[in-house]
């Protein structure tokens, strides 16, 4: 039976894509350099890379790789970098080597960081110098043989290489001393690898592409298996979903958001890599007068996120010019990676004239599995339909599908579903049927339309005497209050009901009170719901991509 999502698909998006456009990453990535060789492909601190320069930098790094360093097809390099014009470069460069990828945190603690070398088995990594020093703290427990670092500044011309890398080290004093013997720079790995040919490795879509490792909320993080097929299927996918919108060759994207989160990975670098697109690399985006300046000065056409970063634009002064300079220029705005908040939506749409489309993935699914059409009118609260070849269904605990509007497990089947873990069988089949559905472990409802509304994380739910809470509805409650700039919700433990609600606070009206906040709670929320304890912050934790960290809250409480 046809599923019901198709016949609310926008007009021109197939029920199917052609998942063997490409045979591999590499067989895309040549494609876009011989068609775009001229275009900016990338572009860090106003420097720009076009097409062209990336091929052969990244053929480069790729005959470093295999020629003198010795790796053999399928084995591990990781790359620990923030955004640089360095990343595609290393990315590609291994992809077209036939190696496998594993996308490191620079911000990895040591505890993090050994395991992804050791776990991964990475034979090489590529580290930014300012974070060189955590490398050395867990380099003897791998098996990594190859040391390369870089720093900043490496790619632009060289009068401005010397002053940004001399101005980080000497001024800023942001690189701590490191010691790592037989370690090598990168220029002098592109140098040697410019003496040496490419050696075309056989590569098709079983072959492994990626090792992306998941956050590890409740435990060491596991590194799902993404192939070359899995990663090819979602970046046409997503190209199925924008190709009315867009123009091939013609359009500027935003990347804040790390290039090593899965996230940006497919949404921005690869998808937009196949359209010939300029990706503005924005390395610091927790500089937030920074980032708008350089939103006010630079065209861009799109642009992803998360909800808490498009939060922090709409609430800095500067912001009123990114208004002014981009009015009718701004094509897509997409927000994932966590639930986004309507207020924040509605911010957004009325700034920029344009409403945030919201969608929805996860690592083992490369990660687009849902998204709202392009030409949506307002934010509808739901995290979309799911995109072509993708199968979605909501099941309930014994693995039956549920009738629309029925709340259940998010479960998920198409190309773009990893392998597997690796080295982890048991939770393979943990999450992973037979037949190839994934148990997301998220909580959501399906209309009658196929449109999927999240509820949250399983793991998330707060149970209050039996009854579920669930915080992202009880935080976006709260986000109505005209006084608070974010908030976050977590369970905390309780004698008499098990657990309540406990929520953390940052102001946007330094008079708010908890007073104030429990009021708008018990008029809004069932009883149950309420928070019982209220604490203010002045910021909140946040992963990398800016997502608030509910668990370390949860953590600081329990400690205390």
């Amino acid at each position: 039976m046809e599923p019901v999502w198709l016949k609310h698909y926008p007009h021109g998006i197939p029920a199917e894509v052609d998942i063997f456009r490409y045979t591999s990453l590499r067989d895309m990535f040549e494609q876009s350099c011989k068609r775009f060789h001229a275009h900016p492909a990338f572009t860090n601190m106003g420097v720009a890379m076009t097409y062209g320069e990336l091929d052969r930098f990244s053929r480069e790094f790729g005959a470093y790789l295999q020629q003198v360093a010795g790796l053999s097809k399928g084995e591990r390099v990781a790359i620990m970098l923030p955004n640089l014009l360095q990343y595609p470069v290393a990315l590609f460069g291994a992809l077209r080597a036939g190696m496998v990828v594993v996308n490191v945190n620079p911000l990895s603690a040591p505890r993090e960081l050994r395991h992804q070398l050791a776990d991964s088995g990475a034979v090489a990594v590529l580290v930014l110098e300012n974070f060189a020093h955590t490398l050395q703290e867990v380099l003897g427990a791998t098996v990594v043989r190859h040391v390369i670092t870089t720093q900043i500044g490496d790619l632009f011309p060289p009068l401005r290489a010397c002053l940004v890398n001399f101005v980080i080290k000497r001024i800023k004093r942001l690189v701590p001393r490191w010691d790592l013997p037989g370690a090598i720079s990168f220029n002098t790995a592109l140098k040697l690898g410019a003496r040496h040919d490419l050696t075309e490795v056989a590569l098709d879509h079983a072959d492994i592409a990626f090792l992306q490792y998941t956050g590890g909320t409740t435990g060491l993080a596991k590194g799902a298996i993404l192939t070359h097929g899995n990663m090819v299927a979602n970046v046409e996918q997503t190209s199925a979903w924008i190709g009315s919108t867009l123009k091939e060759g013609e359009e500027v994207i935003v990347t804040p958001l790390p290039l090593y989160h899965i996230f940006a990975l497919t949404a921005n670098l690869l998808t937009f890599v196949k359209w010939g697109a300029n990706d503005i690399l924005i390395t610091n985006p927790r500089d937030i007068p920074r980032f708008v300046r350089e939103l006010a000065t630079t065209r861009f056409t799109a642009i992803t996120g998360v909800n808490t970063l498009f939060n922090l634009l709409l609430h800095d002064p500067g912001f009123a010019a990114v208004k002014k300079a981009h009015a009718g220029t701004l094509k897509v705005s997409v927000a994932g990676g966590m639930a986004v908040q309507r207020t924040v939506a509605e911010g957004w749409q009325q700034a920029m004239g344009m409403p945030l489309i919201e969608g929805y993935g996860l690592t083992e699914a490369s990660p687009i599995v849902c998204i709202n059409p392009l030409d949506a009118k307002t934010f509808s609260g739901k995290i979309g339909i799911p995109i072509p070849s993708t199968l979605v269904a909501i099941r309930d605990e014994n693995g039956c599908e549920l009738p629309p509007n029925e709340m259940g497990e998010i479960c998920v089947r198409g190309p773009q579903v990893m392998r597997g873990y690796w080295n982890m069988p048991e939770e393979t089949t943990r999450v992973l049927s037979a037949d190839g559905w994934l148990r997301t472990g998220d909580i959501g409802v399906m209309d009658e339309r196929g449109y999927i509304q999240f509820i949250d994380r399983h793991k998330d739910v707060i149970v209050v005497s039996g009854f579920k809470a669930y915080p992202t509805e009880i935080e976006d409650v709260v986000m109505m209050l005209p006084g608070v700039k974010e908030v976050c919700a977590v369970g905390v433990p309780d004698e008499r009901s098990g657990e309540v609600v406990k929520i953390y606070l940052v102001k946007k009206d330094s008079s708010l009170t908890a007073e104030t906040v429990l009021a708008h709670c018990r008029t809004n929320l069932t009883g149950y719901k309420v928070p019982k304890q209220v604490e203010f912050r002045e910021k909140l934790p946040k992963s990398p991509i800016g997502k608030i960290l509910r668990r370390k809250l949860k953590e600081e409480h329990l400690t205390r």
